[in-house]
């Protein structure tokens, strides 16, 4: 297994107070945002926004597109969103695989139940990071039934994008790292540790190279595995 250093590298600031999902897409950098929930599509070179629409999640951290819809973590809500690309309006909402209380508010009396964050899509598949079961789980979005799941790396798992020999990057917020995990039983080849202050929430890969955003500073970059 490596250990590497990631670089960061600042592209541009997030429309959005608090950008906590990314997915790289052929017309844009498509981000999901915690506090106003929009969505918002960003030009990879400029930052400029090419599209915004609401949408009707709760503290959202998570986006992808798969099977011609958007698909949304509204995490404080405890459910996957299924959205029209072209208008951000909800076709469904299912229920969001592994929702519970995080370890580290395990046993705190104002402890609340949450639910997923990144997500990722993949031969007809969802794949849902969640930080309270520690898990990704991989949903059938047909019927809404999981059809396998694997540990996580860490204590809060966050963004998720697609590597080489369909393995998958994997961010943990609380470690500062993204681990390169075979999807099918979780071994993990790769330990990147991110360059600080940065913190990786969403995640996501565009040519190759991966891109974060930072929920609190509101960057968008890139992070140089060196």
């Amino acid at each position: 297994m490596a250990f590497t250093i990631a670089r960061v590298e600042h592209a541009f600031l997030s429309p959005g107070p608090q950008p906590n999902g990314l997915q790289a897409m052929a017309d844009g950098l498509w981000c999901i945002d915690q506090v106003d929930n929009k969505i918002y599509c960003q030009d990879y070179a400029t930052g400029d926004v090419t599209f915004s629409a609401d949408t009707d999640t709760v503290h959202s951290s998570g986006i992808t597109l798969g099977g011609g819809y958007l698909w949304i973590a509204s995490t404080y809500e405890c459910k996957i969103a299924k959205l029209d690309p072209q208008t951000g309006k909800t076709v469904a909402k299912y229920d969001s695989p592994g929702s519970g209380v995080v370890a580290w508010r395990h046993g705190a009396a104002d402890a609340q139940t949450t639910g997923a964050h990144g997500l990722e899509w993949k031969d007809g598949k969802l794949y849902v990071a969640s930080p309270p079961s520690q898990f990704v789980h991989v949903m059938d979005p047909e019927s809404w039934t999981e059809v396998h799941r694997f540990r996580t790396p860490g204590l809060r798992v966050h963004g998720l994008a697609w590597g080489d020999n369909d393995w998958l990057w994997v961010a943990d917020t609380s470690n500062g790292t993204v681990s390169l995990c075979d999807p099918t039983d979780g071994r993990i080849f790769q330990v990147v540790r991110v360059e600080a202050p940065a913190e990786v929430h969403g995640l996501t890969i565009h040519e190759g190279v991966l891109w974060y955003c930072d929920a609190h500073s509101r960057e968008i970059g890139r992070l140089v595995i060196e």
